[in-house]
């Protein structure tokens, strides 16, 4: 039997399936090879999600930022030798942290393309209200209020979940700022920023993403939550090409989620 080909019709055909529609504002995380073969590759799968919400919808991807080696002390700044040489960030060009994959890498690098100004909490966006969604991104406390992932629940927007693992929800790093938690460990890290008159360098402050928020939760909690949140009945499950995939309402899980941290790890 020969290998299934997906295409963009058939792909934006499944993401309607689960529930996709015209007009939806979409963070989407996806592992590239679960989907299968894609004809004409990342960029086609972008194109079927763009197709499935339209003309006035928005495609939303975290992206991070690295300036490829590990350039921060355990204080979060930059190391002397390294400073004179880190390339500053830059919403016009910057590439996504490696880790995050060909959708981040190829929704980053689309004619179009808007980026938000936050480094470590960066968001790109295509389509209608990309530029709403990424405009004056707070830079303490980039996954809070004013950020790209507030706006999405303000916004009634989804998350969407393609082959990707579920503990890899950035949506949930909202949910742990508005949590109340004793005990968040909070972070400063020192990024450069490109500007009109050259490299500017910024101390932010911001929660730590890169564990657990406060001490107790297993490190990959997230998909314990999003499992939950799907048990209630809430959200949706399907196949897009060949991924096993999970899209949610942001304005539903975030405030589940919130419940689900404080009463498991609050006061």
């Amino acid at each position: 039997m020969s290998e299934q080909v997906h295409t963009r019709t058939g792909l934006a055909a499944d993401l309607r399936r689960i529930g996709l529609a015209d007009g939806d504002a979409v963070m989407a995380h996806a592992a590239f090879k679960q989907v299968g073969t894609v004809l004409g590759g990342p960029d086609t799968l972008v194109d079927a999600i763009l197709d499935a919400v339209g003309p006035k919808g928005t495609l939303l991807s975290y992206q991070d930022w690295e300036p490829g080696v590990e350039v921060w002390d355990d204080d979060g700044r930059v190391l002397d030798e390294y400073r004179d040489h880190v390339p500053p960030y830059d919403p016009a060009t910057a590439r996504p942290a490696r880790y995050i994959g060909l959708l981040a890498a190829t929704v980053g690098s689309r004619r179009g393309v808007r980026r938000s100004r936050n480094p470590g909490a960066a968001v790109a966006a295509l389509g209608a209200r990309a530029e709403e969604f990424t405009a004056d991104h707070p830079y303490d406390y980039g996954y809070g209020e004013g950020s790209p992932f507030a706006r999405l629940v303000a916004a009634g927007g989804k998350v969407l979940m393609l082959g990707a693992p579920l503990d890899t929800m950035t949506l949930l790093h909202h949910a742990e700022h508005l949590a109340d938690l004793p005990g968040k460990r909070r972070i400063r890290i020192e990024y450069p920023l490109a500007t009109a008159h050259g490299t500017e360098w910024r101390t932010v402050e911001e929660y730590d993403t890169g564990d657990p928020v406060v001490t107790g939760p297993p490190e990959d909690y997230f998909k314990d939550i999003v499992e939950d949140f799907l048990a209630t009945g809430q959200g949706t499950r399907g196949t897009v090409g060949g991924a096993a995939s999970v899209l949610v309402d942001a304005a539903a899980i975030v405030p589940f989620a919130v419940a689900w941290m404080e009463e498991r790890y609050g006061a």
